[in-house]
């Protein structure tokens, strides 16, 4: 994990490349006030995920207002995604504080059999926008609008369903086609209404670097731009809200890493057992799998067991330290590969293997998350410890100073960064 000695080299190293995106010493990026009493006063939250980024990014140079914001804030050795260690499921535990066990959103692909007439996955906009998918918790966007916190999100897995009934003040359907640059136009313009009107919980969402990450592996030169882009699409946040005289409290997450994965480093269960004999739910990762009726036996005998580079358990079984495998969505065998490895039905041309991937164990070096945390309400040059990302949860309800609901999560891990 990046240390503050190889910080202060990069800060050192991308100083002039700073100087020229900003324009203004670096000591002002993010201006001291005193933390505000009221509502209307305080400091505006802003939630930042970076899909998919690695804490070891940092070091490749490239990302300077990042390396700023972590100097002059709170940088965490390296935050633990929940399992599965995948994007919705993450996403949700971060806004929510609950495991995706608790939560109800288990995998980027899944089922229930309460919604027989839908198949959720990340492509089926019509499961996506259905709150019966969500319901089972709270983001922190809902409970704010019931305390009387307006929220604007420029996405987030989630703000496209009314969830609960409630939407956000101001929200967008998801296009990933949308440039870094151009989504962070969107929220400086949320915060161009007057203090009495603007929201006081803002989410920003970046895939850029997840995307380069799945296409061409974690260690290319294209994750390396994506970085690059994403900081300066950061920078013009940060310039923004400087020439707006607005000074918030900032969050930046991601949700998982990323490993290398290749063709030469694939499990197919078809070797095992017919494919005829279940319903595959998930693979790449890990796999999900529901045996058709009469067969929960025979597929039973055939994956339930340690293979090479792969473990299967009935989902009662899952070990413990993963916290999966209670909620009636999640599939009734879970296969996980070992971290580089990929599980599939059967071959298929169309399978991308080589590149990278994420859904491994969560506790691995490879799935660690970033967390970094800058403005009045935190202490200057702080380093945490390794906690798990359901502590985000009670972290930014304080922020936003609304009652936080139970959850798995505790403000103990970041207690010491707060002013």
């Amino acid at each position: 994990m990046i240390t503050r000695p190889t910080m202060k080299y990069l800060l050192s190293a991308s100083l002039v490349l700073m100087l020229a995106a900003c324009n203004q010493p670096l000591k002002s990026l993010v201006p001291e006030v005193p933390v505000s009493t009221t509502q209307a006063q305080r400091p505006p939250v802003i939630l930042v995920s970076i899909d998919g980024f690695k804490p070891e990014y940092l070091q490749r140079g490239v990302a300077p207002t990042l390396s700023t914001l972590a100097d002059q804030g709170v940088l965490a050795d390296v935050m633990r995604p929940s399992f599965p260690s995948i994007t919705f499921p993450n996403h949700y535990t971060l806004v929510t504080g609950l495991r995706p066990d608790h939560h109800g959103i288990v995998g980027n692909t899944m089922d229930d059999p309460q919604i027989p007439d839908q198949h959720f996955s990340l492509g089926n906009h019509a499961a996506v926008v259905d709150r019966r998918w969500w319901d089972q918790a709270e983001p922190i966007w809902v409970t704010a609008e019931k305390h009387g916190v307006h929220a604007a999100t420029m996405f987030w897995p989630g703000t496209e369903s009314d969830i609960q009934g409630v939407r956000p003040t101001e929200w967008r359907p998801f296009d990933g086609k949308l440039p870094p640059a151009s989504r962070v136009d969107v929220l400086l313009g949320w915060m161009d209404k007057p203090a009495a009107q603007r929201a006081g919980f803002f989410t920003l969402y970046f895939d850029d670097v997840d995307h380069a990450g799945h296409e061409s592996g974690p260690d290319s030169s294209q994750v390396t731009e994506a970085v690059a882009k994403v900081d300066q699409a950061l920078n013009r946040l940060m310039a923004g809200l400087a020439a707006r005289q607005i000074t918030a409290n900032i969050v930046i997450i991601s949700d998982h890493g990323m490993a290398s994965t290749s063709a030469d480093r694939v499990i197919y269960l078809d070797k095992f057992i017919a494919t005829s004999n279940f319903k595959l739910v998930t693979s790449g990762t890990y796999a999900g799998i529901d045996p058709l009726p009469r067969q929960a036996s025979l597929v039973n005998k055939a994956l339930v067991k340690k293979h090479d580079h792969m473990a299967c358990w009935n989902k009662a079984d899952i070990p413990a330290r993963y916290q999966y495998g209670k909620h009636p969505r999640v599939p009734a065998i879970v296969c996980l590969a070992d971290v580089g490895w990929l599980i599939f039905g059967a071959e298929d041309p169309k399978i991308h293997a080589n590149g990278g991937s994420h859904g491994y164990d969560n506790m691995t070096r490879e799935m660690g998350a970033l967390f970094i945390a800058n403005g009045p309400a935190f202490k200057q040059h702080v380093s945490l410890p390794a906690f798990d990302n359901v502590d985000v949860y009670p972290l930014v309800m304080r922020l936003i100073d609304v009652p936080a609901l139970p959850s798995d999560g505790s403000l103990t891990s970041t207690a010491a960064a707060l002013r």
